[in-house]
Parts: structure tokens; sequence; C-alpha cells
């Protein structure tokens, strides 16, 4: 699990995001460059200065977990 912090709330309350936290490590998210919606979750592909990532939101639990490391 890792921590996420997100702008610009949506209707349900849920943003882009725009911080990712890797324990006490602050990664700030430069682009969204795609999000897509499932039943239950919500992804998000995003570029960092350390890489691309695949985050998951769990919109029953409002865990974010971190999906994939897609590159850099």
């Amino acid at each position: 699990m890792v921590r996420v912090e997100c702008i610009a709330s949506d209707a349900n309350g849920v943003g882009d995001p725009a911080v990712i936290w890797f324990g006490a490590r602050r990664v700030e998210v430069r682009a969204v460059t795609d999000r897509w919606f499932g039943s239950d979750r919500r992804w998000w592909k995003v570029e960092t200065a350390e890489g691309v990532y695949i985050l998951r939101l769990d919109e029953l639990s409002s865990e974010w977990e971190l999906a994939a490391v897609v590159g850099k």
C-alpha cells in the first residue's frame, strides 16, 4: 500500500494523484497520462521524475496500491 495525495476532486470525491508517498519518500506526479475505471476500482498511469507508475484505488476500501512500475 502507498499513500497518495490528490488534487481537483470529481463529483465522487476522487481527484487525480499529485504526490505518491513510498514510506517517508515523497514523489511528485509530473503528469497523469491515462486513467480508466472498473466497477469498484480506478487506475491512473502517472509520470514522475523517478519513472512511470500505474496506481490503483479500491473505491470500497479507499486504499491505494502501486499496481505496476512501467518504466523510466
